[in-house]
């Protein structure tokens, strides 16, 4: 049996972008008109004070700086604070829909660079941690725009839908199901954030990627990487969670609810999940005959900077340096399943021939999902 390979990446960010210092101007603005409508309610106890945001408390809490978003107008507007879209945006039989745009315009940088067309593809996956719909699926709407072959799924799995859509195409091709597979992640995990929430209404922002993973004997890309193991692991959590779907609609005023948005318990998730994590990290080192100084990168999850460098830290037994585990969510935010990949699609040019490296994402579910691969 042939290697498998890692032959191309790709990345696609909406246009529109927002700062820290204009999404803190526009919920401290939200927070100025709550407190001054409900004022009477707050001075008799029976409603709480909303208390201001700030520049250097999100910065601190997460490492964040901005985060493209799909539009920005609607965010900042404190009459609705969540973003506007056109009919456009769900297409039809001849225009994508806007994740499928998205994931067209990631894969055709991903197959550039692999040296691949879409009939050169005969499986896709598309993982992210929310999809706009639920059938038809956004990856056969990709098929049918690239004119693929083969077959296609959709594979939610929360901030790990990434790798694990790159675990399935790894299997796929490991089980002469594909040669070619495309994995993409469309990330529009803004439209699940509640931006009057002061604990999360910076977290998330929307992005794409997209990889390219053959056989190694169909690989003419001059920049592949050799995958030389995979994991999996999952162990059921609430401290992340989220109760919107089809449901939603039944539950009487249940639409805005605090738990239809993306809602955590932050200091459990940090509690619990990140001893999961190292420990998965070393398993899956073992099982491939490595330990963490064999690696020249970690490319983990862009959850947020103190997380990131716990696990990294722990790992190590130091601090890391910046090519070790390298952050995007500076520039990014927290993207879901795609921030491990945007690390590796910018962060690995300088590496050289046998140099390994980890891609690791954890997230909801708990789930936590990891590829180690070597540049050939």
């Amino acid at each position: 049996m042939s290697d498998i390979v890692i032959s191309g990446t790709g990345l696609y960010a909406p246009e529109e972008k927002i700062s820290n210092e204009e999404l803190v101007e526009s919920f401290n603005k939200f927070v100025d008109e709550f407190n001054q409508e409900n004022a009477a309610e707050i001075e008799a106890g029976t409603v709480e004070a909303k208390a201001y945001s700030s520049v250097e408390f999100i910065e601190k809490a997460s490492g964040i700086k901005s985060r493209h978003v799909i539009e920005k107008a609607g965010i900042l507007d404190t009459s609705s604070m969540h973003s506007t879209v056109s009919d456009a945006a769900l297409g039809d039989d001849d225009n994508p829909s806007l994740q499928a745009d998205w994931s067209l315009k990631a894969a055709k940088q991903a197959l550039d660079a692999a040296g691949k067309t879409g009939e050169d593809v005969d499986f896709i996956v598309c993982g992210a941690a929310l999809q706009q719909r639920f059938f038809p699926a956004i990856s056969i709407e990709v098929q049918k725009h690239l004119g693929a072959k083969g077959y296609a799924l959709d594979l939610i799995m929360a901030c790990s839908s990434a790798t694990f859509a790159l675990i399935s195409a790894y299997d796929a091709i490991l089980a002469g199901r594909a040669k070619c597979a495309l994995v993409i992640n469309p990330e529009i995990f803004s439209s699940l954030v509640n931006f009057r929430d002061r604990d999360s209404h910076f977290i998330f922002g929307d992005v794409c990627t997209a990889l390219v993973i053959e056989r190694a004997d169909t690989c003419t890309a001059e920049d592949s990487w050799k995958v030389l193991n995979t994991k999996a692991m999952t162990e059921f959590s609430s401290n992340i969670r989220s109760d919107f779907g089809p449901l939603t609609r039944l539950i009487e005023d249940s639409l805005h609810r605090p738990d239809m948005y993306f809602v955590q318990q932050g200091r459990k998730v940090f509690k619990e999940l990140l001893p999961l994590v190292t420990s998965f990290i070393t398993e899956q080192l073992d099982e491939t005959g490595l330990k963490v100084d064999d690696l020249a990168r970690m490319w983990l999850h862009q959850a947020n900077i103190n997380m990131n460098m716990y696990a990294a830290k722990k790992l190590l037994g130091r601090e890391p340096t910046a090519k070790e585990a390298p952050i995007v969510l500076d520039e990014y935010a927290n993207t879901a399943g795609a921030g491990s990949i945007i690390a590796f699609h910018m962060h690995r040019e300088d590496l050289k021939s046998g140099d390994k490296g980890l891609i690791c994402s954890f997230g909801a579910g708990y789930s936590i999902g990891g590829l180690v691969v070597e540049k050939r």
